[in-house]
C-alpha cells in the first residue's frame, strides 16, 4: 500500500475514533481525555494494532495541540491580569514547588538514582499539565468560576518557572560548567522578559496589526504568529507552550474574541491528537514493573496538589467548595513532565518507565479529581454530620449565610 494511502486511512480512522470516543464520553458525563489516552495506549508501540504510517504526522499534530491549548488559554486573560496574578500568587507558587517537587526528589534519592535524577524527577512531579487542565476546565464549564484565575495563576507561575528549570536541568544532564549553564539561563530569562515587556507595553499595537475583518486572514495571521513565536521560544530553550501562552496574552479586545471563536474547533481537534499521541508513545509492557512505585508517587502528589489548590484559593478568599475544585483541577500532569523525563532518560534510563506510568496515572486521574473532589468531600462531610450524637443547634440564619458564601465562590 502506498505510504500516502496508508497515512490517510490511519489518520481518518484515528479522527473518526476520536469523534466516537468524544460522543461516548459526553453521553456518560466524563471528560474524553482519559479515553483518548487509553486509545493511544492501545494502538501505540506494543499495543493491539500499532499505527506506523501516521506516527510522524500525529507527533506534529500533538505539538500543535499543546500550542493551541495554551494560546486559547492566554486569550482568556490580558497582560495586566497576568502581572496581577504573578504578584498575588507567588506565595502559592512557592508552596506548590515545595509540596510537589519534594516527593519526586525524595523518591529518586531513595531509589539510589543520584542528585541529577532527583532534580529531574522533582520536575516531573512538580509541574501540572496546563494543556490537560485547560481542556478539563473548558469541558466542565468552569472558566467563569472564581477559583479559575487562582488555578491559572499557579499554572502560569509553573510554566514560566520552566524557563529557569529546563535550562538548568539541561546543563546538569550535560555536565556543563557554571559559565555555560549561566549563559543558557540568561538567554531563557531574557526571552521571557522581552515577550512579557512587548505584551504589556505594546499589546494594543500588536492587536491592531493582527486585526482583520476577514476571518480567514485573522485565522492565518494569529495561527502563523503563534506557531512562529512558539518555535523561536523552543529554539531559545523556552517552552513553546509558554511562547504560545504569551502570544494569547498580547492579543486583546475584539481580536482576542474573534481569534477565540475561529481557533476553538482547531484547538479541540489537535488537543485530542496530543492526548492520543501521548498514549501512542508509551509501551504498555514497560508499565507493570514500575506500576506500584508510580502509583504510590501519584497518590502522594495528587494529595499535595489538592493541598496546593486549597492553599492558593484560600489566599484568594474563596470558599471551601471552590478550594476543593481548585485543588482537584491541579492534579493532572502531562506535557512538561514528559519533556523533563525525555531529557533525563539518557542520564538515568530508569526514569523513563516510572515517569511514563506516573504521568499516565495522573493524566487519567486528573480529570476525575477535577470533577469529583468537591462532591466526594461534600458527601463525606454529610455522612459524618448525619451520625447521631449530641450537638448544638446552629444559630438562626446559619444555613442561609453559608449558601450565600458558596454562591460567591463560583458556579458548581
Amino acid at each position: 500500500m502506498h505510504d500516502t494511502t496508508a497515512l490517510l486511512i490511519e489518520l481518518g480512522a484515528v479522527i473518526l475514533g476520536l469523534g466516537l470516543i468524544g460522543r461516548f464520553a459526553g453521553r456518560i458525563g466524563l471528560s474524553p481525555i482519559p479515553l483518548y489516552l487509553l486509545a493511544g495506549l492501545a494502538f501505540g508501540h506494543g499495543g493491539l494494532l500499532p499505527l506506523d504510517a501516521s506516527e510522524d504526522f500525529v507527533a506534529v499534530g500533538a505539538e500543535i495541540g499543546v500550542i493551541l491549548l495554551l494560546l486559547l488559554l492566554g486569550l482568556e486573560y490580558s497582560a495586566s491580569e497576568l502581572v496581577t496574578s504573578l504578584r498575588t500568587q507567588y506565595p502559592s507558587g512557592a508552596v506548590d514547588f515545595v509540596l510537589n517537587a519534594t516527593p519526586g526528589a525524595a523518591a529518586a534519592l531513595l531509589l539510589g538514582w543520584g542528585p541529577v535524577a532527583a532534580v529531574a524527577l522533582a520536575g516531573v512531579t512538580w509541574i501540572s499539565s496546563s494543556g490537560v487542565i485547560a481542556k478539563v476546565l473548558t469541558d466542565l464549564g468552569r472558566l467563569g468560576n472564581r477559583e479559575t484565575p487562582v488555578i491559572l495563576g499557579v499554572l502560569v507561575i509553573e510554566d514560566l518557572s520552566m524557563a529557569v528549570y529546563l535550562p538548568l536541568l539541561t546543563a546538569l544532564l550535560a555536565g556543563v560548567g557554571l559559565a555555560g549553564g549561566s549563559i543558557t539561563l540568561l538567554i531563557a530569562l531574557g526571552t521571557v522578559g522581552l515577550v512579557l515587556y512587548v505584551a504589556l507595553r505594546h499589546g494594543r499595537l500588536i492587536s491592531r496589526a493582527v486585526s482583520s475583518d476577514n476571518p480567514e486572514m485573522l485565522l492565518l495571521v494569529v495561527l502563523g504568529l503563534t506557531v512562529l513565536v512558539a518555535g523561536i521560544a523552543q529554539q531559545l530553550q523556552v517552552s513553546a507552550a509558554v511562547g504560545a501562552f504569551l502570544v494569547g496574552i498580547a492579543l486583546s479586545g475584539e481580536v482576542a474574541e474573534g481569534a477565540r471563536k475561529l481557533l476553538t474547533p482547531l484547538r479541540d481537534l489537535f488537543a485530542a491528537v496530543f492526548f492520543v499521541f501521548f498514549g501512542l508513545s508509551t509501551d504498555p509492557a514497560a508499565i507493570p514493573p514500575v506500576l506500584l512505585p508510580a502509583l504510590l508517587l501519584a497518590v502522594a502528589t495528587a494529595l499535595t496538589k489538592i493541598l496546593t489548590g486549597w492553599y492558593a484559593a484560600r489566599r484568594a478568599g474563596i470558599g471551601p467548595r471552590g478550594r476543593l475544585r481548585a485543588g482537584g483541577a491541579l492534579v493532572a500532569r502531562g506535557e512538561f513532565s514528559v519533556v523533563i523525563a525525555g531529557l533525563a532518560v539518557a542520564t538515568e534510563p530508569r526514569i523513563g518507565p516510572i515517569a511514563t506510568a506516573y504521568v499516565l496515572i495522573l493524566v487519567v486521574l486528573g480529570p476525575l479529581t477535577a470533577r469529583w473532589t468537591e462532591p466526594a468531600v461534600g458527601r463525606l462531610r454529610g455522612a459524618f454530620r448525619r451520625k447521631p450524637g449530641p450537638r448544638a443547634d446552629p444559630p438562626p440564619g446559619h444555613e442561609e449565610i453559608a449558601e450565600a458564601s458558596e454562591a460567591g465562590a463560583g458556579t458548581t
